[in-house]
C-alpha cells in the first residue's frame, strides 16, 4: 500500500527544505507517518494481518530511530516536526 504520488509531494513540500528534498530526516520521518497511520487503518480494518503488522512495527521501529537521529541533532526542528505531525514521545 504505497502512499499516492500527490500525497507524497503534499509532504515533502511541507516538510523539505525544497520540492527536491526528499532524503531530509524530517520528510523521512513525515513520510514513515504518513505510511504508518495508512497502514494502522488498513489493520482496524483487517485484524488477523500479521504480516502487515510485522511491517508496520519495522515502520515504527525506523521512525524512532530517524526521531532519535534528529532529536540528537537539532532539537528545534525535532520538537516542530513532533508537534507537526502529532507524535508522541516517551
Amino acid at each position: 500500500m504505497p502512499l499516492a504520488s500527490v500525497k507524497k509531494l503534499e509532504i515533502v513540500g511541507e516538510f523539505g527544505r525544497d520540492a527536491q528534498d526528499t532524503g531530509s530526516t524530517a520528510v523521512q520521518i513525515a513520510l514513515l507517518t504518513a505510511r504508518i497511520t495508512q497502514l494502522t487503518e488498513h489493520l482496524r480494518a483487517h485484524p488477523k494481518d500479521h504480516h502487515s503488522r510485522r511491517g508496520l512495527f519495522k515502520m515504527v521501529g525506523q521512525r524512532r530511530r530517524l526521531m532519535n537521529y534528529l532529536r540528537r541533532r537539532d532539537v528545534p526542528k525535532w520538537r516542530s516536526v513532533t508537534e507537526q505531525l502529532g507524535i508522541r514521545t516517551r
